[in-house]
């Protein structure tokens, strides 16, 4: 079990890797947009329309797949008072069942994302002439990636490995 998991590992780490990138350009582009659009207004004169629907859409993919990026990598918020003084088969009960949560809230990230998508489909971003269901899609796309990204996280537990948490070395 530990094998495939240190393969499973591999793929998961580079799906990170490939979320930080697309993350790491949508910032680039939201801010590109943004600045286009402070320079045509107010020094052409003459707005850009599909500058702002544009960079909140990718503001959402950035943030939604940053985060799920963040739970793969132990950067998710967390309270550890209570960690200090427990044995460590508790803390890792504990570890467990957090990941179990976010799991959980990643499924309900894609289930609602889903319907909303389905809802909004035939509405049009009238600036950008597509389908409102792509304002939801990174909603269900980070929700799926966070589910992956726990279930490994429980997985690797399972397993004996170790997982990251906030402030530790990245383990893969």
């Amino acid at each position: 079990m530990q094998a495939f998991m240190k393969k499973f590992a591999i793929g998961t780490g580079h799906a990170a890797n490939l979320g930080l990138w697309v993350s790491g350009i949508g910032v680039i582009l939201m801010t590109a947009f943004i600045f286009a659009q402070v320079f045509f207004r107010y020094v052409l004169n003459s707005s850009l329309p599909w500058t702002e629907p544009a960079a909140v859409m990718i503001m959402g993919w950035f943030i939604f797949i940053g985060a799920a990026v963040g739970i793969r990598e132990g950067y998710h918020l967390s309270f550890d008072v209570l960690l200090y003084f427990l044995p460590d088969r508790a803390k890792l009960a504990l570890f467990t069942i957090s990941d179990v949560v976010v799991g959980l809230f990643g499924i309900g990230m894609v289930t609602f994302g889903l319907q909303l998508a389905e809802k909004t489909s035939v509405n049009k971003i009238p600036s950008l002439g597509i389908s409102g269901a792509f304002d939801f899609l990174p909603l269900v796309a980070g929700g799926a990636l966070i589910v992956l990204f726990s279930v490994e996280r429980i997985a690797r537990r399972a397993a004996g490995l170790p997982t990251v948490r906030f402030g530790d070395d990245v383990v893969e």
